[in-house]
């Protein structure tokens, strides 16, 4: 076996180079010979490090190639260090060994090649020549990279599915199995058909739901349209979608498709307020022309809320929605009324609560674009906030300079107070059917009263210093009660439709509430027009979500989304399923929602806002003008004239609402009570003047009689 020139001048390198380190550092410590050793070293160190450092295939052979520079510099090191040549002649002995390792290892003359050059004497194996590989269909000859070649394989290997081809293949950034392949018709002017995913994945061994298909846009230097389509194989990015998905893939995932919460939509931002503990979903449509149809239960398991009615809220504005999701029950603060949020400003419009996010309300106590007073429709159960709600109305009405009186059904206490502060109050429906009655006479006193500027009567001007009465609001709680009452519900139900039609044009503003604004509850059709244009109502909670609902939407033109109102404000706490499991009960934290109440804005728009609290335990004169509005004397004196004004509370006066009973011919009475002018009698409703026990046949007799007209 001959050895190599390239083995030999390498040995003698290390055979000349052994001696000049063992004394140059000796004799000559500063000589420039030990600065090259020590710089080649250091290369030597730094080749090292990018080769550990590098991926590619080889860095054990770059590592060695490196190695003898280093070893030399740590000789010289050594050599200049020690005293002479050292013990025993240390620096010959390690410059010996440096050259014997170097003449036994050969890192230049070994290892710069891949593989060893054979012996001399051995006959060199001549490689058998490759075989061309013929240009095809599949593999053209067009210069394409691995990557495109690989998946031309697969893909011929598969049999063209859907007669295509593989233009190119692109790798996913950061991916090793993700790639992007543009296909096209193998035969030119065809579309693509009969291509899905499950025939991409079973040609690259992935499952179906790990391939989409896309169409091509038509770009400059590329063809697009039917004959074109992309294919995308992300197994990996959609393994990582489905343990830790973002914000927007987890809202494509489970919101926006066919069976999700808001189908159809797309997430703009999420936002988070750690001040207000709320995070924000920003959501738009994807079709700007449709209307959100948001599931609020689903959204919230789609996005791993909880499905709690007082932290979650959804608000729809056009095509755009945005859900809140609070850590705590945004609506159970409490917020003081104040007589600066109650002043009316120049438009007539005053703050009487707040949303869940913060913004202030506004209602009205007289209409400044229609020129016109306001009417009032308040809805509720009991104990929801409609008295309360009473309060901060009348307060502000007063402080606009405006008078109030309020009948209700039954005395309470609240109603009591609110009397110190106001015109008139009085509770029964005796009392509330003269109210309304006075009120309607009102109108007709107000048409013919002369204006001081020239003298001659005008329909009412809201804020106008030159209109000699006051705008007057009468308020009716418990109006659906009233107006089934056996004596008076007629005369209330019939003043109080008569009083919504014509009173704004004179300043008299009618404030029904109750528990119902359906016609057979005594809210006729018109009655509830007239209130509905005219007013911003407002619904508490009315018993259910349904019924709330179902309250708002009879009071909005058109059915929009109406926000829910719970009977409490609770935190879901646990599983329900895992207490049941235990026999644990469930735990008590609720929190009222008095006070709460879905308020319908003048574009028909239901809001969820919580209204201003006025405290009744305390004085409430913080809230009221010092001094109470009351009608003018020339008002009064009006009334007077009509047999109309005195004290209300009185019994009912002979012919004060029907005419008496005639003596028949054996001497017993028979009511012929008439309702209104030229009204049509009373029918099968009983007053208490027919109330006397039936002892007799005979006394049964003539009560059918009675009650027939007979």
């Amino acid at each position: 076996m001959t050895t190599p020139r390239s083995v030999a001048l390498e040995r003698l390198a290390y055979t000349l180079a052994a001696p000049v380190l063992a004394v140059a550092p000796n004799l000559y410590p500063d000589s420039p010979v030990s600065s090259v050793v020590q710089v080649a070293g250091a290369a030597g160190i730094g080749g090292i490090f990018l080769a550990a450092k590098s991926d590619e295939t080889g860095a054990g052979r770059k590592i060695l190639r490196w190695t003898p520079l280093v070893l030399a510099a740590a000789v010289d090191v050594a050599a200049g260090n020690t005293g002479g040549f050292g013990p025993y002649g240390l620096d010959g002995l390690l410059a010996a060994g440096w050259a014997a390792a170097g003449s036994f290892v050969l890192p230049f003359s070994r290892h710069t090649r891949r593989r060893h050059r054979p012996a001399l004497a051995a006959p060199a194996p001549q490689p058998a020549p490759a075989q061309a590989v013929e240009p095809t269909v599949a593999q053209p000859e067009d210069g394409a990279d691995q990557l495109t070649r690989e998946a031309r394989m697969l893909w011929e290997r598969a049999g063209m599915p859907a007669r295509t081809h593989v233009v190119k293949a692109t790798r996913h950034t950061a991916m090793r199995h993700d790639l992007t392949l543009l296909l096209r018709a193998s035969e030119t002017g065809r579309p693509i058909t009969g291509l899905s995913p499950e025939i991409v994945g079973a040609a690259f061994g992935v499952s179906a739901a790990d391939v989409t298909l896309k169409d091509v846009a038509i770009q400059p230097g590329r063809q697009g349209g039917p004959g074109w389509m992309e294919a995308l194989i992300t197994p990996e990015a959609n393994a990582r979608r489905r343990t830790k998905p973002t914000d927007q893939e987890r809202w494509i995932d489970r919101v926006a498709g066919p069976k999700g919460g808001a189908p159809g939509s797309e997430l703009v931002h999420t936002t988070r307020d750690d001040e207000r503990g709320v995070t924000f979903y920003r959501a738009k449509m994807t079709d700007s022309t449709e209307s959100p149809r948001v599931d609020l239960p689903k959204v919230c398991r789609a996005l791993g809320l909880p499905e709690d009615d007082s932290c979650v809220f959804v608000l729809i504005d056009g095509s755009e929605f945005l859900i809140s999701a609070f850590d705590t029950p945004p609506l159970s603060a409490i917020f003081p009324a104040t007589r600066e949020l109650l002043t009316p400003d120049a438009k007539g419009m005053y703050v009487c609560g707040f949303t869940i996010t913060g913004q202030p309300v506004k209602t009205m106590v007289y209409q400044h674009d229609k020129n016109a007073a306001a009417h009032g429709l308040i809805l509720g159960v009991s104990r929801s906030g409609k008295t309360q709600f009473f309060a901060i109305n009348m307060a502000a009405q007063s402080l606009g300079g405006q008078v109030v009186w309020l009948s209700t059904v039954r005395k309470d206490e609240k109603t009591t107070v609110l009397g110190k502060y106001i015109d008139r109050q009085g509770s029964n429906a005796l009392w509330m059917a003269r109210s309304l009655r006075a009120a309607k006479a009102l109108c007709e006193i107000r048409a013919e009263m002369p204006w001081p500027h020239d003298g001659q009567p005008h329909d009412y001007k809201p804020g106008d210093p030159r209109c000699p009465y006051r705008q007057l609001n009468v308020y009716g709680d418990e109006f659906m009660t009233a107006a089934q009452d056996a004596d008076f519900g007629e005369f209330i139900q019939k003043d109080g439709e008569d009083l919504t039609v014509t009173g704004l044009k004179y300043g008299v503003g009618f404030y029904p509430a109750g528990q119902s604004p359906f016609a057979h509850n005594g809210f006729s059709t018109e009655m509830k027009d007239n209130l509905r244009q005219n007013s911003r109502p407002v619904i508490f909670n009315m018993g259910s979500p349904g019924a709330t609902r179902k309250a708002a939407e009879g009071t909005m033109e058109n059915a929009y989304d109406v926000p829910t109102i719970p009977a409490r404000y609770s935190r879901s706490e646990g599983s329900a399923i895992e207490r049941a499991m235990r026999g644990e009960a469930d735990p008590e934290n609720g929190v009222s929602t008095g006070g709460v109440a879905v308020i319908v804005l003048d574009n028909g728009r239901a809001v969820l806002m919580r209204s201003l609290y006025a405290d009744f335990d305390t004085d409430l004169s913080n809230l009221f003008p010092d001094e109470v509005n009351r009608l003018t004397d020339y008002e009064i004196s009006e009334l007077e004239k009509r047999g109309l004004w005195f004290d209300w509370n009185e019994p009912v006066r002979p012919g004060e609402f029907w005419p008496e009973p005639d003596e028949d011919d054996e001497g017993e009475g028979r009511s012929r009570r008439r309702c209104g002018k030229g009204g049509s009698g009373r029918g099968s409703k009983g007053g208490s003047r027919r109330s006397e026990q039936v002892a007799s046949p005979r006394q049964a007799l003539e009560a059918i009689k009675s009650l027939t007209d007979a």
